[in-house]
């Protein structure tokens, strides 16, 4: 079976390099010339632990190929990916599908013989049928359910296991609206058969809506224990304990209940506006999503007034050292990351603010995908190692759980800060214990505070 994959992005390249590893011949396509250029070479234009080297195996067993020849790829294909970009369009909160409707627009202008067009790219309900219906436009002598099928196959990877995840999924959902195509990406999926996974077969419509809802579900879980994180800071209780008993229930699991300074990253600040538009579209409620939004923006801010707060009460208004700027660890997105919030708001308060990310160093190759956010960063500087960033500095926050940050050497970083007055250490991700912290004013998420 010949795949085509259409955008060479975080999606179109995770799935591409492992569907030829399943065995499967496959070309991922992208209009970015210098990406494909790099690609061919084995350069990797982001980080994903493991794909470099699972592309390059690719590469070298002549499975996986990147083309800007769309045109070619598709003739050949008996299933046609497309995995483009669907950020927030500008002003209203909607999934913008300009790319996603331009790719359905040229695969019906190359199609040849019964070819499968699958959307892994998160959408809207009703975005099957809509490509569907461009498809149909472009090539009127094209008849669907004959000389093609649209289908919904979403993807659940995690930025940083996006491997694994594609590999030993928790389960593989597959929309279809007829038997030939279901058929087809039940050959496409057969090698994970062996492992047992679980295939959800349902309808483009309901395929649309499930990653919608997963990813509104896990945003909300987020913000519900960073809310029960704000209580027990009033109330004297453990978050981190009561996370466990919590989740030792199995109808809830333990699973995204860690609290912190708020989600970010590429999907859920964008699913859960998305999420919340579809509902306003078809006029029902979903008010419990945007409470989520709102709160999740709210809590970044209120982070970083904890810190300006914290440092001036303190007497330590000379740096703040900031420990992790990517959203999570084992990514370099920096897209909602609370750190894009939280460094300019300390900023502003005239607080000078040292970085480092083991991604986004000084020196780092890396740090050229900041210049998205040149504003909000330009005035911090970027250092080569965590005792680099707290030197000389009277308060070090961490916002990334980088394991790098969870054996610090604290008595080096004591002896490197400014101790005028009692440093302060932030620990927005609760790495450390607090009576291992005694040489510090100590903070953490969600525990009373010393």
């Amino acid at each position: 079976m010949k795949i085509t994959i259409v955008g060479a992005g975080y999606v179109g390249l995770v799935s591409g390099a492992c569907f030829a590893e399943f065995g499967f011949d496959v070309t991922c396509v992208d209009k970015d010339t210098s990406k494909i250029d790099d690609l061919n070479q084995g350069k990797i234009p982001i980080y994903e632990p493991g794909l470099d080297s699972l592309v390059n195996q690719g590469i070298k067993a002549k499975r996986l190929t990147f083309t800007n020849n769309l045109k070619t790829a598709i003739k050949i294909s008996d299933v046609v990916m497309i995995a483009v970009g669907t950020p927030t369009r500008r002003g209203d909160g909607h999934a913008d599908l300009t790319y996603v409707y331009e790719a359905a627009k040229e695969i019906a202008e190359s199609l040849d013989g019964y070819t499968v067009i699958v959307s892994k790219s998160t959408v809207p309900v009703g975005t099957s049928r809509k490509v569907a219906e461009i498809i149909k436009s472009t090539r009127p002598d094209l008849i669907e359910g004959t000389s093609f099928d649209v289908a919904s196959n979403p993807e659940f990877l995690r930025e940083g296991s996006a491997i694994n995840d594609f590999m030993r999924p928790d389960r593989i959902v597959i929309g279809t609206n007829g038997d030939k195509a279901h058929k087809v990406l039940q050959k496409l999926y057969r090698p994970l058969y062996l492992i047992e996974t679980p295939i959800v077969s349902t309808t483009p419509e309901t395929a649309e809506l499930i990653k919608y809802a997963a990813n509104g579900f896990l945003a909300m879980k987020i913000s519900f224990i960073n809310q029960m994180a704000d209580l027990c800071e009033k109330t004297g209780a453990d978050v981190q304990i009561l996370a466990k008993g919590i989740g030792l229930d199995k109808r809830i699991g333990g699973k995204f209940l860690h609290a912190g300074p708020g989600y970010g990253g590429s999907c859920f600040p964008k699913d859960t506006l998305a999420l919340s538009q579809i509902a306003q579209q078809y006029k029902t409620r979903c008010s419990l999503i945007d409470e989520v939004i709102q709160y999740n923006d709210q809590r970044k801010l209120d982070m970083a007034k904890r810190i300006i707060q914290a440092v001036k009460n303190a007497g330590v208004q000379k740096k703040v050292a900031i420990l992790g700027l990517t959203f999570k660890p084992n990514t370099d997105d920096l897209r909602e990351a609370p750190s894009i919030t939280i460094i300019p708001e300390i900023l502003k308060n005239d607080i000078a603010v040292s970085i480092y990310d083991p991604l986004y160093y000084f020196g780092s190759e890396r740090l050229k995908h900041a210049t998205d956010y040149e504003s909000e960063l330009k005035k911090a500087t970027f250092t080569k190692s965590a005792y680099d960033a707290v030197t000389d500095a009277g308060c070090v926050v961490i916002l990334t759980e980088w394991n790098e940050f969870r054996a610090l050497d604290i008595e080096k970083i004591y002896k490197l800060m400014d101790t005028s007055a009692t440093p302060l250490f932030m620990d927005f991700r609760n790495i450390y214990r607090p009576e291992d912290m005694e040489a510090f004013k100590y903070y953490a998420i969600g525990k009373k505070q010393l």
